[in-house]
């Protein structure tokens, strides 16, 4: 997909990888750029400085996402591009109690499937679209510390897949972005957690604006995975290719602290 005349939503835009994307699709002159976040000070701003329209919502409220993607097709005529990229992280294990795993659930996954109730109807009445979602690395190779984060980000993964499959021969085209480690505040808040050894030991950071440059190229390529990290393709394959190999270099890593 070329982003030029297109209308386009994105969610948690007021900062960090969302912001990075709305800021690089900017330039691609697209007709309408639907600045969404919980923040709407900040979805304002960003708005302000790229030419577009600030709408407030919380992923975790299907109300929300629905309206947002209501109010882009009534002011628009219709929604070409819809980045549900909104998500949190979670730190911890199966002590967590459950309305933790039930936000970071309701956050991380149930906020897509909520956007592609909404969105899809439309598009496949005109056999036409694009759905982005943001998940992780973590949702291809998981995250050392961070249980509800793994989880979610591999259903992410999973559900933008079955999207894929069900929908790709009726013209809605499904990409997956999943970075490794990108310096935002998510990132810096990791450093400090139960994991942070493991992030510190295992990848390159790279810098908001460069996902969003990947995220752009791999939109335009109609990708499915979009990863801005090189070597998360080589990660993923070789678990694939000796399971058992991985988990024990993942327990390894888990001790560097």
């Amino acid at each position: 997909m070329k982003l030029e005349g297109k209308v386009v939503v994105v969610t948690g835009a007021a900062a960090g990888i969302g912001r990075a994307m709305v800021q690089r699709f900017a330039k691609e002159k697209p007709k309408a750029l639907v600045v969404a976040d919980r923040d709407l000070p900040g979805a304002q701003g960003m708005a302000k400085e790229v030419g577009g329209f600030a709408v407030q919502c919380d992923v975790s409220r299907e109300q929300d996402v629905a309206g947002l993607v209501k109010k882009a097709e009534e002011s628009f005529g219709q929604l070409d591009l819809l980045v549900s990229n909104a998500g949190i992280a979670t730190s911890g294990g199966v002590e967590l109690p459950d309305a933790e795993w039930q936000r970071t659930w309701e956050i991380n996954v149930m906020a897509h499937v909520w956007a592609a109730r909404a969105a899809l109807p439309a598009m496949l009445a005109r056999g036409s679209g694009h759905l982005l979602s943001t998940a992780s690395a973590a949702g291809l190779l998981s995250m050392i510390g961070a249980a509800p984060y793994s989880v979610t980000k591999h259903a992410a993964v999973a559900f933008a897949e079955w999207l894929a499959i069900t929908y790709g021969d009726r013209g809605i085209k499904v990409s997956c972005l999943c970075p490794l480690f990108v310096d935002t505040q998510m990132l810096r808040t990791a450093l400090t957690s139960a994991g942070g050894g493991s992030v510190k030991a295992s990848g390159a950071v790279l810098e908001p604006a460069q996902v969003a440059e990947a995220v752009v190229a791999g939109l335009e390529a109609e990708k499915f995975l979009i990863l801005p990290h090189p070597e998360v393709a080589a990660y993923y394959a070789k678990k694939a290719a000796d399971p058992d190999r991985w988990l024990a270099s993942m327990r390894k890593l888990q001790t560097a602290k």
